[in-house]
């Protein structure tokens, strides 16, 4: 599976999931440079994007990175290490965004466009 397929099945794929990226994501031309992380939540987990009143867990089961640029797309690395996902921040402020597949149809994940987010987490990594 080349990175770009394994990008778009994670994006697409049912499942408690983040997507944090620095720009729109459009994957049908990979024009322009994007860092996209792909956060995936435990099942079960009320972690969507807040906890009521305070509660529940925020926490992350495993985190993908992909890097797309001039056409390319890359998967720069993922982690399931307990220690290393509790360095990442969930964004308290995920909502519905937009993504473009490689086939051109368009769906809807749980996300943040935030180059400052993607940053901290360049930084973590």
């Amino acid at each position: 599976m080349t990175p770009l397929d394994e990008l778009a099945k994670l994006i697409s794929e049912k499942g408690r999931k983040i997507l944090v990226a620095q720009n729109p994501v459009d994957l049908r031309t990979l024009q322009g440079e994007n860092s996209v992380f792909i956060l995936q939540l435990p099942e079960g987990s009320s972690a969507a994007g807040g906890r009521a009143g305070g509660f529940g867990e925020r926490r992350l089961s495993k985190l993908y990175c992909f890097h797309y640029a001039e056409g390319a797309c890359r998967k720069l690395y993922e982690v399931d290490s307990p220690e290393k996902l509790e360095r990442f921040d969930l964004p308290y402020h995920a909502a519905g965004t937009p993504v473009i597949l490689p086939d051109g149809s368009e769906t809807v994940i749980s996300g943040v466009i935030d180059p400052e987010f993607v940053e901290s987490y360049k930084q973590i990594a």
